[in-house]
């Protein structure tokens, strides 16, 4: 898909549902963490009371979130129900993806999921709360009212949306986030590793995904990280030409060596990462 306006190509080499699936629902291991945190909560709370916060960034045309409402839509009874937060700030693309439901996952249930959306800026059902939060994204996650368990990271490149892929943007963001967060991003360019380092998360490597031989996995605890970068990858930022994001400090390169994942690197199972509370 190419958007005219940005003149930017997303999803290259594969579609926008082989993405949303693999990329984000599938590397987050929604139904195992949407099970394992209903399990915790267990009697203490009514049905459905359990919540997993997701925030999806970058919302577009709605194929993440479509992945992520079929995945709750699915799961059985006794898993958390999934809140699901959409950030953007034109519906365009959304309203565009309706017109061919089927090849944005947008068909029955999530399609009228997506119309309520667009007209009231909430659909609820019993195991999903979807929200639109409209407009500038840093502004409406400093005013979230639970913490994200996932973030599926997924607005436009730097190029285009220079003020997501930040230190600032990233530290904001963990100010938000859990305690057992993972967030995950088609993006594998070094100065956005960087960021997300500097901002105080642990980042590992993420799944392949179309024309991509890698992507990007951080968390807020290292153990839920499969493939954390390692002192293969710090070595290269010694070279004098390494990309820093727009807002590094100037001893950026230091501080990120100095930064304890370097010195002891935790280790999942392999693959992907490991879904929080299923060990």
């Amino acid at each position: 898909m190419r958007s005219l306006i940005a003149d930017e190509v997303m999803h290259p080499g594969v579609g926008p549902l082989e993405e949303a699936q693999r990329l984000y629902v599938g590397q987050a291991h929604l139904g195992a963490r949407l099970r394992a945190s209903g399990s915790r909560a267990g009697e203490s709370v009514a049905p459905h009371q359990a919540r997993l916060v997701l925030f999806d960034v970058g919302m577009g045309a709605g194929s993440n979130a479509a992945a992520a409402f079929g995945e709750s839509a699915r799961a059985p009874d006794g898993a958390a129900r999934l809140e699901l937060v959409s950030f953007e700030r034109d519906l365009g693309a959304l309203r565009l993806a309706l017109t061919e439901p089927a090849a944005f996952g947008l068909q029955g249930a999530c399609g009228e999921a997506a119309r309520a959306l667009l007209e009231s800026g909430r659909h609820e059902s019993i195991r999903t709360l979807w929200r639109l939060e409209l407009g500038d994204a840093a502004e409406a996650l400093a005013r979230q009212p639970h913490a994200a368990d996932i973030v599926f990271w997924d607005p436009f490149s730097p190029r285009i949306n220079p003020g997501l892929w930040t230190v600032s943007a990233f530290s904001l963001l963990r100010q938000v986030a859990g305690p057992r967060c993972t967030l995950f991003t088609y993006s594998a360019s070094t100065a956005v590793r960087l960021a997300l380092l500097l901002a105080g998360w642990t980042v590992g490597i993420g799944d392949a995904i179309g024309d991509k031989a890698t992507t990007t996995a951080a968390a807020m605890h290292g153990d839920d990280l499969a493939r954390p970068l390692d002192a293969t990858w710090l070595r290269r930022l010694a070279r004098a030409d390494v990309p820093l994001p727009a807002d590094a400090p100037a001893d950026a390169v230091q501080r990120v060596a100095a930064l304890p994942q370097f010195a002891f690197t935790p280790r999942g199972p392999g693959g992907t990462s490991p879904a929080p509370g299923s060990r």
